[in-house]
């Protein structure tokens, strides 16, 4: 299936807390948590300045989007969404290497993401888009470990930071 990737417009804001609600099934699925927090509101998300793309299939249809924070003059991957009904289609993907690419257009050098270790749409694909596990080592990060703790994740699996250079 092809998608274009571009900006996200006012038009798209209250379609993404669907996507990723609906894209967090498969998570809550998987981990079976007697409570999943439900995905920010487009107000929430627009509160935290960055980057937010969508992917658009040709009939104009939304179907997933990327959103990368900025803090302290770094740029973290804080969500990547796809519907669970266009998954496998390598629009994650997609979307992953457009938020590099647009993170490296915005001066940024580095991309970092926090997520789950063993859960095979998360830490290995991941890695298999350029990223490594590393130590947090500021205090954005360590802010990151801390809310993961006080919201419980660990108890489903383990959290992982990990980052990619962006090379000029």
């Amino acid at each position: 299936m092809s998608v274009q990737i571009r900006p996200v417009g006012a038009a798209d804001l209250p379609l993404l807390e669907r996507i990723e609600n609906e894209a967090d099934t498969l998570l809550v699925d998987l981990l079976q948590p007697d409570q999943w927090h439900p995905a920010p509101t487009s107000a929430e998300r627009l509160a935290d300045r960055g980057i937010i793309l969508v992917a658009e299939r040709e009939d104009r249809t939304v179907v997933g989007f990327v959103h990368v924070i900025e803090f302290d003059g770094g740029a973290h991957l804080e969500q990547v969404s796809v519907l669970p009904a266009f998954g496998g289609q390598g629009i994650g993907r997609a979307l992953v290497e457009a938020a590099k690419d647009a993170a490296r257009r915005a001066g940024y050098a580095r991309l970092t993401l926090r997520t789950f270790a063993d859960v095979p749409w998360n830490a290995p694909f991941y890695a298999s888009a350029g990223f490594a596990i590393e130590e947090p080592s500021d205090d954005f990060h360590r802010m990151l470990v801390e809310t993961e703790t006080r919201l419980g994740l660990g108890r489903f699996g383990r959290r992982v930071q990990m980052g990619v250079d962006l090379p000029r």
